[in-house]
C-alpha cells in the first residue's frame, strides 16, 4: 500500500496540479487529504473540482470550516486589520463557489482512517484527532503531544495546519506531518520579511512486506502563473498574497 498525503492546499490549483502531477509517476493507492483545502487561495472553486474529480477522502480543516460557517475556532487575538481581511476574502470566495461545491466541503470528515496492511491503520486528521485547532510542531512538547494523539502500538498518525514537513516518533508509532501543498513556508522568518516557498508539499507513506518507508517531496510550481491569477481574479488583498513570493 503506498499512500500519497497532502494537506493545506488553500486555494492554490496551481500548487495543487503541480504536486498532482507528481503523484501521478508515483504509483500510489490513494491519495488523502488532510484539510484546509479551499479557503484563503485565488482557486477555491478549482481545488473543489481537482478534490471531486480524486475522489479521495478529505479531512475537514479549522480554515474549510471557517469558510463555511464564519466562525473561526481559533482566532482569538486576531488584530482588527487582519480579521476585516480574512472576512473579505472568505465573502469573496463564497461568490466562487456553487451550492454544490458548499456541500462537498461540508462532506470532509474529522479524522479518516487508511488500513495500512494487517497490522497497522493509518490515522489522518487536521490539528489532531480531537480538533482542528490543536497545533503540533516539531518542538511541541512530548506531554502535550502525546495527549492530543493518545498514541498505540498499530496506528500511524498524520496531521497537517502547521505547514511545515516533519515526523515525531512515539514508542514504535509516529505522528508526521506532510507539509503544506499551497502554502509552504520557513518557519524562521523574521516577521518583516515573510516570503512563501515556490514549491508544494506532500508525502508519501508505504506499506510493504511488513516494512514502512515515509517519503517527504517538495514540488516546484509556476509562481509567474499563480501571479498573474491572483492579479486577475479579483480576489480582495490579492497585491498582498503575490507580495510574500518576491524576493
Amino acid at each position: 500500500m503506498k499512500i500519497a498525503v497532502i494537506s493545506d492546499i488553500h486555494g492554490n490549483c496551481v500548487a495543487l496540479d503541480a504536486v498532482l502531477n507528481d503523484i501521478d509517476g508515483m504509483e500510489v493507492d490513494q491519495i488523502v487529504c488532510l484539510g484546509d483545502a479551499v479557503q484563503g487561495g485565488p482557486q477555491p472553486a478549482e481545488v473543489v473540482a481537482r478534490l471531486c474529480e480524486l475522489n479521495c477522502p478529505v479531512v475537514m480543516g479549522n480554515a474549510d470550516d471557517w469558510l463555511l460557517t464564519g466562525i473561526d475556532s481559533g482566532a482569538e487575538n486576531i488584530p482588527e486589520a487582519r480579521r476585516l481581511r480574512m472576512d473579505a476574502v472568505r465573502s469573496w470566495q463564497l461568490t466562487r463557489l456553487t451550492e454544490d461545491d458548499l456541500a462537498f466541503i461540508r462532506t470532509f470528515k474529522p479524522t479518516v482512517q487508511i488500513q495500512l496492511d494487517d497490522q497497522r491503520t493509518l490515522l489522518c486528521y487536521h490539528g489532531s484527532p480531537q480538533s482542528f485547532d490543536h497545533v503540533i510542531l516539531p518542538q511541541t512538547p512530548d506531554d502535550e503531544v502525546r495527549g492530543y494523539l493518545e498514541p498505540k502500538e498499530g496506528m500511524i498518525y498524520t496531521g497537517g495546519h502547521t505547514h511545515v514537513q516533519f515526523i515525531r516518533h512515539f514508542g514504535r508509532t509516529f505522528h508526521f506531518n506532510p507539509g503544506s501543498v499551497g502554502v509552504a513556508y520557513r518557519h524562521d522568518q523574521p516577521d518583516d520579511h515573510f516570503r512563501l516557498d515556490p514549491w508544494g508539499e506532500y508525502a508519501l507513506l508505504t506499506s510493504r512486506s511488513g516494512n514502512l518507508s515515509l517519503e517527504f517531496r517538495r514540488v516546484m510550481f509556476d509562481v509567474e502563473l499563480l501571479t498573474s491569477i491572483y492579479n486577475t481574479s479579483g480576489k480582495p488583498y490579492a497585491e498582498l498574497s503575490v507580495a510574500e513570493y518576491g524576493e
